[in-house]
């Protein structure tokens, strides 16, 4: 279920000069953020566990898997270039595997990697606070990578609705209404790092934790399907 030539020409386009350039900025912010924040308060856990769970893992991580997950196939699909990719000898369960493989890797390492860095700039990994936290951070990588992948196979806005969700949903209503976190990637993801700590940290979620690995599995399992049958309807002229 993976296709190096799809792989690599998926990497290209998502490194491509314009989006890198996203890609860089974001998780730079979070490392200079962190590093601010030390110089002015020290190393405090608690303001550690605010950063890493309020920017990292309710923005920062979002953001990446909206710019990794649609740009994983929705530019294709939007400038039709989709129809030669088609056209080639490849199952399309196999391009739409290879496709969320690529987007979880280029989010894993651009969200995942700099929320490490700075839990140990903010206060050294004390209560394993940057360990939870970069656990959390590459679990909710791959959700973020298929409900993202998902929204780029069934519609041209995928961007702007992928960034209302990670903006609006993810970073201001699941971390102010208590009812809008049972539905929060970032809620469920807080579950796991929670774990981590031993569950006797500043570090919390009002999920517990098999409900969240229920969930984080439901709604992978359930894009990557449904991104997939969406392909599979995708007709090409000539097709019966």
């Amino acid at each position: 279920m993976y296709h190096p030539t799809v792989a690599r020409l998926t990497y290209r386009a998502l490194l491509g000069r314009r989006r890198a350039a996203v890609l860089f900025v974001l998780p730079g912010l979070l490392l200079f953020l962190a590093a601010a924040v030390r110089l002015l308060n020290g190393p405090d856990d608690q303001i550690a566990a605010d950063v890493l769970g309020g920017f990292a893992l309710a923005t920062l991580v979002p953001l990446i898997g909206v710019i990794a997950g649609t740009g994983a196939i929705g530019p294709e699909i939007d400038d039709g270039s989709v129809v030669y990719l088609l056209s080639k000898p490849v199952k399309r369960p196999t391009i739409i595997m290879t496709k969320l493989t690529v987007a979880i890797a280029v989010t894993m390492v651009f969200s995942a990697l700099p929320t490490l860095i700075a839990g140990f700039i903010l206060n050294g990994n004390g209560q394993q606070i940057a360990v939870a936290y970069t656990v959390a951070a590459l679990v909710a990588s791959i959700a973020y990578s298929a409900i993202f992948l998902l929204l780029g196979t069934v519609t041209r806005h995928a961007v702007v609705i992928g960034l209302v969700y990670a903006l609006i949903w993810e970073a201001l209503f699941a971390g102010l209404i208590s009812g809008a976190r049972t539905l929060s990637v970032r809620e469920w993801s807080a579950a796991v790092a929670q774990k981590v700590t031993g569950g006797d940290s500043v570090v919390s979620s009002d999920v517990g934790l098999p409900l969240a690995v229920v969930l984080l599995i439901a709604v992978t399992a359930g894009a990557t399907w449904f991104a997939g049958h969406k392909l599979r309807t995708l007709t090409l002229a000539g097709e019966e």
